[in-house]
């Protein structure tokens, strides 16, 4: 169970009373502060209380003071083409001493110099704990490509496996639909996919953003994610494979030979000769493994939880809660969604997904999409 996941169930199982207290927190493995913590800040500000929190202190005790730091400041405007060791021989001369790394970050910080890709340390990285937990997916920019569109691309997030790579040229949702099919008929299915805010998975227009492929995800059994806005970190892993995919087209000068048939010769090589860091120096392919869950081109009507409560969406896209209409999205036009009652809160499922929490007492409507987006 991931951890939005985890906090949700927990929060559910509490609220209503299912088991006791310190029972139900040794089932999730989280101690009973921890429990209450969760409990309390869902009471007192729903999803967005149970999201992850930063980690950095309150209160620095060695942070570098104002006047050192201006130090540092003035030298780099002085030698504005000097690194942080250089800086840091003047600044011991003038009887500073200062490790390189905190310079770094002084310059960092005053955006001073610039990394070409610094992930925040308030951010936590997770990685799933078995194949197909969960695919990341997402569409090469056109930088290096041949075409307006880079390929399409979608990689396992626990082994790094290259799972597709295909140039579909365009950002269309039948193409879509057609490339993720053939994967899910030749290597199974994932629990659950993460994306970002584009096309086609994402409709701006939508009060919920779905879209007819995020639908027939969900009507899959696929937990769907979204990525925090203006935040690549979250689908980390497929923007690193993306600035690897580019660095190699640069560097073996390949813009103009880019094809279908040089992509599928490049995912052999990065799923089975390329040894990755994060793997131990081993390759994707000898981590990664087929899905079990098979692929159903008409899948079954979803079976809620027995005894669940269920709303019927209408034609318009609405649905109607404690007296009010609530707009949701045209794409769940007619289909059943699942309501758990939690108090003033409300939350709704479609199929597996948690799509809307709402807040009886304000009358406001969250999209859950943006609350823990550091859980990947």
């Amino acid at each position: 169970m991931d951890v939005r996941q985890q906090r949700v169930e927990f929060v559910i199982a509490a609220i209503r009373e299912e088991k006791p207290f310190g029972e139900l927190c040794k089932e999730f493995g989280v101690s009973r502060p921890t429990g209450y913590l969760w409990l309390r800040r869902y009471r007192t500000s729903g999803l967005e209380g149970i999201a992850e929190k930063t980690r950095r202190p309150h209160v620095s005790p060695k942070k570098t003071s104002p006047d050192v730091e201006q130090q540092v400041i003035e030298l780099r405007q002085q030698y504005p083409d000097w690194g942080a060791r250089k800086l840091g021989a003047l600044l011991e001369q003038a009887g500073t001493r200062l490790p390189a790394s905190t310079i770094h970050r002084i310059l960092r910080r005053n955006r001073m110099v610039q990394d070409r890709y610094q992930a925040s340390r308030e951010w936590r990285r997770f990685e799933r704990s078995r194949p197909n937990e969960l695919w990341q997916m997402d569409f090469k920019g056109p930088r290096g490509w041949n075409q307006d569109v880079g390929p399409l691309s979608i990689l396992d997030d626990h082994s790094r496996y290259l799972i597709g790579l295909k140039a579909l040229g365009s950002t269309e949702g039948g193409p879509v639909r057609e490339q993720l099919e053939d994967t899910f008929q030749k290597v199974g299915m994932p629990e659950a996919m993460l994306m970002d805010h584009g096309i086609p998975w994402w409709n701006s227009r939508s009060p919920l953003g779905l879209t007819k492929i995020t639908v027939w995800l969900m009507e899959q059994g696929v937990r769907l994610y979204w990525s925090g806005i203006g935040h690549p970190q979250t689908q980390g892993k497929v923007e690193r494979f993306h600035g690897t995919l580019l660095r190699s087209i640069e560097k073996r000068r390949v813009w103009k030979q880019t094809s279908q048939a040089w992509l599928d010769h490049y995912r052999w090589e990065y799923n089975h000769l390329r040894p990755h860091e994060a793997l131990g120096m081993k390759t994707p392919a000898t981590v990664w493994e087929p899905s079990p869950r098979k692929y159903q081109p008409h899948p079954p009507k979803w079976e809620y939880p027995e005894g669940a409560v269920l709303r019927k969406v209408d034609a318009d896209g609405k649905i109607q809660i404690a007296g009010k209409q609530w707009h949701f999205s045209r794409a769940l036009s007619r289909q059943w969604v699942q309501i758990v009652p939690l108090g003033q809160r409300v939350l709704i499922y479609y199929c597996a997904t948690l799509i809307r929490e709402l807040d009886l007492s304000i009358q406001r409507s969250t999209i859950v999409d943006r609350w823990m987006q550091d859980s990947f």
